[in-house]
């Protein structure tokens, strides 16, 4: 198995723990509720951290690894890194299609690689100083961490909200 053919089997599994994360939320009473708890002031809600990890891989499947423009617009300043977390909660629904819609996009730019360009560092990336390789790795982690921050402010509004 490749570098490569790994990093998206691992993205793969991942994804599949991603969802079902969305799946125990949707078989709750009032999931959109459930979405945009906060486990305190200034913290993010299980929605943002879903969107989150798909506007990121849209990111990287776009401008970061190829130069071309991020899709969804109008959620790239509510998602992206470092942006501050609003109460407008997307639904179950609109964070699937933002996490299918960035997935097929990053496999789609993923496909284009090879072994060989794993040590590049794409022009987006120069100041950051990551190169492929660790781009691939850097966006399997991202989204375990992410997925495991809803996870933890589940377990947290479960806590504070007997079912």
């Amino acid at each position: 198995m490749s570098y490569i053919e790994t990093c998206l089997s691992q993205w793969e599994m991942n994804r599949k723990r991603t969802i079902g994360k969305l799946d125990e939320i949707a078989n709750l009473p009032n999931p959109q509720l459930v979405l945009g708890w906060r486990p305190g002031p200034g913290r993010a809600h299980i929605a943002w951290q879903m969107v989150h990890i798909g506007i990121t891989e849209e990111l990287f499947a776009t401008e970061r690894l190829i130069g071309t423009v991020a899709g969804f617009p109008d959620l790239l300043p509510r998602f992206r890194g470092g942006s501050t977390v609003d109460d407008n909660i997307p639904t179950l629904d609109r964070i699937r299609d933002v996490l299918d819609a960035s997935r097929t996009h990053l496999l789609q730019t993923v496909s284009t690689l090879q072994e060989s360009d794993l040590g590049i560092i794409p022009p987006a990336m120069k100041e950051r100083g990551l190169n492929i390789g660790q781009i691939l790795q850097l966006l399997s982690w991202h989204e375990a961490h992410h997925q495991g921050q809803a996870h933890l402010t589940l377990n947290l509004w479960k806590a504070s909200n007997p079912v």
